[in-house]
């Protein structure tokens, strides 16, 4: 491959190198190096809390619990009975983890509709069908559609982006910037719900429940701000390529070549044919179930759509959605010949899952011994008087939540990871003040993604650099950082503003999910 040298190219490396903010991700770079595998760092952190708790019981720490009026003291786990329940409750700490199961049958549903290539000709079909004025949108917008097959746009979309952008004679580091923002810069936003959703919302149920027991979060909890959220990105994602990566990258000049971007053949046109049936009968479906007074998808006793079996088990729902649409789609394109290519998507989908099994299985012992011990509630209690002695609330407190994910985001890159060491904290402390744990899970989400695209932590970073040295072998860390910047600045300030606007009319975040949290009253 000849190496590139274009003047834009060598001033984004010079740019890169003399900036400060290269100078700060390189030393954020350094450090979150020395930090120990995730799965490693919930050992630790379960280690921590087991000796914390033996601490602050022997200090007699307690706090008066604001739902139940009762007294709640810490309690240790460095004792015979803390052993005991550590040793008999390990599997099921596992098995009972909120997120683990919810993901797992989600991801069942999407590797039907991706093993079947459903995914891939959708996102083929999308692009290559649009005008070239909204070329860019497209791209963006196909990034953020690729969220609700979980990491697929990360090694389809992003490449795919640099790929039509030559094809048509633009720079294409512009596209796999497009791409990659949609992509990972708006990782939470999203036009339909997908795996990250249930994932979410369990973890958020899990700390919600520290001290509200019967509190549930829906995997649709926060689909209205989220919805809105897309549209957002997509359009600032494409303002920002057209008006500052284009520009400051130039003309193309390297040696190349446009690949021949290949037009859906006759098979997978009939595919999506099938596909679009299969999706157009669920709908009716679901429809059917919902819209009448009577729909027998919404809840038995109460005939209401917010405590709905359909919003309770939305999980299921992308489960069959997945699989039939998927099957659908291989059938007509002639892709899924037997049950046997069905179950060989299913495996390679949860071989996929291999890393967040084990990331699960610490990470629930964490939460669980979080939760024996009452640090969660009394964190949250004194955490709340702090806040309240300090006058901050409302969208102060919102902003600055949403900058301290962003910072966490720049030294650990798992979502599930960070939100399952964050929620334990942060969602019963705003639920103390009165805010919901949907708002504190939305705030979370736009922190997670704006720092994605700019951090050398996450864990597909590397591969995007991969695939911009196939197009400049002189592109590394720093390119990418200085050339995504722009996009994560951007979505930081319009994103928050959203929040905050949102916040202030007091819209429903999702289904059932308002801003703000009442305590239940305790029974006489």
């Amino acid at each position: 491959m000849a190496i590139v040298k274009t003047t834009a190219s060598k001033d984004v490396e010079l740019d890169a190198k003399d900036s400060f903010l290269n100078r700060f991700l390189g030393a954020i770079e350094r450090a979150g190096n020395i930090l120990p595998h995730p799965a490693t760092l919930f050992v630790i952190l379960a280690v921590l809390v087991i000796i914390l708790s033996a601490v602050t019981a022997w200090m007699g720490v307690s706090v008066v619990h604001p739902g139940t009026k009762e007294v709640v003291r810490a309690e240790s786990l460095l004792t015979l009975a803390g052993l005991h329940r550590i040793l008999t409750s390990l599997v099921t700490n596992f098995t009972g983890f909120a997120p683990l199961g919810t993901v797992l049958v989600a991801m069942l549903g999407i590797a039907v509709a991706e093993g079947s290539g459903l995914i891939s000709a959708t996102l083929r079909a999308v692009v290559l069908s649009a005008p070239r004025r909204l070329l860019t949108m497209v791209v963006v917008f196909a990034g953020v559609l690729s969220h609700m097959a979980s990491d697929v746009g990360y090694v389809l979309v992003i490449p795919l982006g640099a790929m039509i952008f030559l094809a048509v004679g633009r720079h294409p580091l512009a596209g796999l910037a497009a791409a990659f923002a949609g992509v990972s810069g708006g990782f939470c936003a999203n036009f339909l719900l997908g795996p990250t959703d249930p994932l979410l919302a369990g973890i958020t149920q899990e700390a919600a429940r520290i001290l509200d027991k019967p509190y549930v979060v829906t995997a649709a909890a926060n689909y209205y701000f989220a919805a809105t959220s897309a549209f957002l990105i997509v359009l600032a994602g494409t303002f920002i390529t057209e008006r500052v990566v284009v520009p400051r990258l130039g003309e193309y000049r390297g040696d190349e070549k446009p690949e021949e971007l290949k037009e859906l053949s006759a098979a997978e046109k009939r595919g999506l044919r099938c596909a679009l049936a299969m999706a157009l009968v669920l709908i009716a479906v679901i429809l059917l179930g919902l819209v009448p007074a009577n729909g027998f998808l919404r809840d038995l006793k109460t005939g209401g759509v917010l405590d709905s079996p359909f919003l309770r088990g939305i999980v299921a729902i992308i489960f069959f959605g997945g699989t039939f649409v998927g099957l659908a789609y291989g059938i007509g394109a002639g892709t899924i010949r037997s049950d046997s290519d069905v179950m060989k998507a299913m495996e390679k989908a949860m071989a996929t899952m291999a890393l967040y099994l084990v990331l699960a299985f610490f990470a629930s012992q964490f939460v669980a011994f979080f939760n024996w011990t009452h640090l969660g509630v009394i964190t949250a209690v004194k955490g709340a008087e702090i806040l309240r002695s300090s006058g901050i609330g409302g969208v102060p407190l919102i902003v600055s939540f949403i900058i301290i994910t962003v910072l966490l985001d720049l030294v650990l890159g798992s979502a599930s990871a960070k939100w399952a060491v964050m929620a334990p904290v942060f969602v019963p402390m705003f639920m103390l003040l009165g805010y919901s744990p949907e708002l504190t899970q939305a705030g979370y989400r736009i922190g997670d993604s704006v720092a994605n695209i700019i951090t050398p932590l996450m864990s597909y970073f590397p591969l995007v650099v991969a695939f911009a040295q196939r197009y400049d072998k002189r592109a590394g860390i720093g390119t990418i950082m200085a050339t995504m910047l722009p996009y994560s600045v951007t979505f930081f300030v319009l994103w928050t503003l959203l929040l905050i606007v949102w916040y202030l009319l007091g819209l429903p975040l999702g289904p059932g999910a308002g801003i703000y949290y009442t305590p239940a009253t305790p029974s006489p």
